[in-house]
């Protein structure tokens, strides 16, 4: 009797050692958009071609890893892949690691590594949040269901490991810590302050966990496979701060922004009730007797299951203080992971760095 599994081709199950592009794939090279604050790379003559070709390549094995023979696996797995993204995580991944080898094959399968990782809680967030969109696209819930997007969720992750375990096993122990954060972040996240605990520390640290872990694991990835392993603490410290300032600023754009890179409505948060920076100062301006912020922290507490009622607590709190305060503390932070990088070399890649880390609380809202 034939095993019906022999006709399956489990995920990635034909990737090469070696990542090579054919012609036919090489035009991703030139199709890949920087994201604000990393031109200083893309213009420079020597590490522009090679972050693109190191891109391309990791799109590459990204969709080749994930590939499936099964109709339905195949198209839930690649789902968000093909829904494109900044690709921050694994290009930070790259841009450290021009601090020393280079983009070897060993720093595209670490940038693959942490984007597999990183999409695989996209997956389970969209469930959690019942989020209809992702990337201007329907989520993989909406498509296929619950079950499917959470197993789809776990295959990649599990992807991400046999690449991780492929790369030693420091890579598994710092994936492994990294994912364990991410989990726990979103435990946190989901219970909330216990009573007596501070909100806004407690917040911070969920995205600290949520957001900035993933970031800092780039960093130290692409120092450790780009053969530098002096600046491995220092790139993963910096990683954790860009990305504390990352998240920051991106929920203020939630709120402030007129419509919403990420293909969600303006507001989404508040809809769904996700504490937020600015909503966690807002109410504390609310407690110290703030009449204007209590009268915004009314419309965010009621039905904003309308669109117009939505729009009123945006515009509500859009137009307090606290989106400026919100702005202060990104910056913060961002300044912070400029300091950190004091120790590298002059050049290139930590004018990039520093540029990217301004770019995150310049983004326009």
């Amino acid at each position: 009797m034939t095993d019906s599994k022999s006709n399956w081709t489990a995920a990635g199950h034909e990737v090469s050692d070696s990542i090579e592009l054919n012609p036919e794939t090489a035009v991703l090279a030139a199709a890949i958009n920087l994201p604000s604050g990393f031109a200083l790379i893309a213009e420079d003559p020597e590490f522009g071609p090679a972050i693109s070709m190191g891109m391309a390549k990791v799109e590459k094995l990204l969709r080749d890893a994930l590939a499936n023979s099964d109709p339905l696996i195949d198209a839930s797995s690649r789902h968000l892949v093909e829904a494109g993204g900044k690709r921050v995580r694994p290009l930070l991944v790259l841009l450290t690691s021009l601090l020393g080898d280079g983009v070897t094959d060993e720093v595209i399968k670490a940038a693959a590594v942490v984007e597999l990782t990183h999409l695989a809680t996209l997956y389970h967030d969209d469930v959690m949040d019942s989020a209809p969109m992702r990337r201007g696209a329907p989520t993989a819930h909406e498509v296929w269901g619950n079950s499917v997007a959470i197993l789809a969720g776990d295959l990649i992750f599990a992807r991400a490991s046999v690449f991780g375990a492929d790369l030693g096993p420091e890579a598994v122990n710092w994936q492994s810590r990294t994912f364990e954060r991410l989990c726990l972040g979103q435990l946190h996240e989901s219970i909330g302050p216990r009573e007596g605990d501070d909100a806004i520390a407690h917040h911070i640290q969920v995205i600290s966990d949520k957001t900035a872990s993933l970031l800092a694991t780039s960093g130290a990835f692409g120092a450790r496979f780009g053969g530098i392993p002096e600046f491995i603490e220092v790139l993963r410290e910096y990683g954790e701060k860009v990305g504390v300032a990352f998240q920051v600023a991106d929920d203020v754009i939630d709120i402030a922004s007129k419509e919403a890179d990420s293909g969600k409505t303006p507001g989404t948060d508040l809809r769904e009730g996700v504490p937020t920076l600015p909503v966690l100062l807002l109410r504390q301006a609310a407690e110290h007797g703030d009449a204007e912020a209590q009268a915004a922290v009314e419309l965010v507490d009621s039905d904003l299951t309308s669109e117009e009622a939505l729009a009123k607590a945006v515009e509500a709190v859009a137009g307090h203080r606290s989106i400026q305060d919100a702005w202060n503390v990104a910056r913060r932070w961002a300044d912070d992971a400029i300091e950190v990088l004091a120790p590298l070399p002059e050049g290139t890649v930590k004018s990039a760095l520093i540029s990217f880390a301004d770019a995150v609380v310049t983004r326009e809202a």
